[in-house]
């Protein structure tokens, strides 16, 4: 199985962000999901507004606030496909 998942955030007018991740949190209308290596295949609604969370391999993470759109998970990585995308105005801490 592999270590990353890929994962794409896109927004209606660009890419804003590709790369490689531990893992990736995203809140759908079903609730708050956590897709890593390895997860099964699903298409979720976007919930409206929400954020989308990157964890990336070292403890970094890089965080937006969505608004409407989609998540796809296939077996070739994760793509957001967001209305509106934004880098979150305040990134969240460790405690």
């Amino acid at each position: 199985m592999a270590s990353q998942v890929h994962v794409e955030v896109v927004s209606v007018e660009e890419k804003v962000w590709s790369g490689e991740a531990d893992m990736l949190i995203a809140r759908t209308t079903e609730g708050e999901l956590g897709v890593m290596p390895g997860h099964a295949p699903l298409l979720g609604q976007l919930a409206e507004p929400s954020q989308v969370r990157i964890k990336l391999s070292g403890g970094g993470e890089e965080a937006y606030d969505v608004s409407g759109g989609f998540l796809s998970v296939t077996e070739n990585g994760v793509t957001v496909l967001a209305e509106d995308c934004a880098p979150a105005a305040t990134q969240a801490t460790a405690h």
